[in-house]
């Protein structure tokens, strides 16, 4: 499994930015899917959660509200829309994929299986 994140940049406080990660594979409705983020001297964060079907979805409080997570499988790809954008939401965002068919809410990065290369989100005050 491949993954390939896009869509970062640099934007001002307030904006809004669409990450985009796309995924190789014919099996890409069967993977639960997440994004996480990582900021400069910090530890790897989850951000978001999306299931297979995309029925559930959950959130890490820091971004519940302002962003959201979605998933277009006839695409293979899952999106991360972000607004209200802060300053400390600046960090590296990794794509990850679950392979397994868990039924669990995934929010930690051990649980993850293939991880994306990252797309820089540098947000300006």
């Amino acid at each position: 499994v491949q993954l390939q994140a896009s869509g970062g940049g640099l934007v001002q406080a307030g904006g809004s930015l669409r990450l985009s990660c796309a995924a190789s594979g014919r099996t890409f409705s069967t993977y639960n899917l997440g994004w996480f983020r990582q900021a400069p001297g910090k530890e790897r964060e989850f951000i978001a959660y999306i299931s297979r079907s995309g029925a559930m979805t959950y959130y890490a409080d820091s971004v519940k509200g302002r962003f959201t997570i979605s998933r277009d499988n006839a695409k293979n790809t899952v999106y991360l829309q972000m607004k209200s954008l802060k300053p400390e939401d600046t960090a590296v965002y990794y794509c990850a994929a679950e392979i397994r068919g868990s039924s669990w809410t995934l929010d930690e990065s051990r649980e993850y299986d293939y991880w994306g290369q990252g797309t820089q989100v540098t947000v300006s005050s």
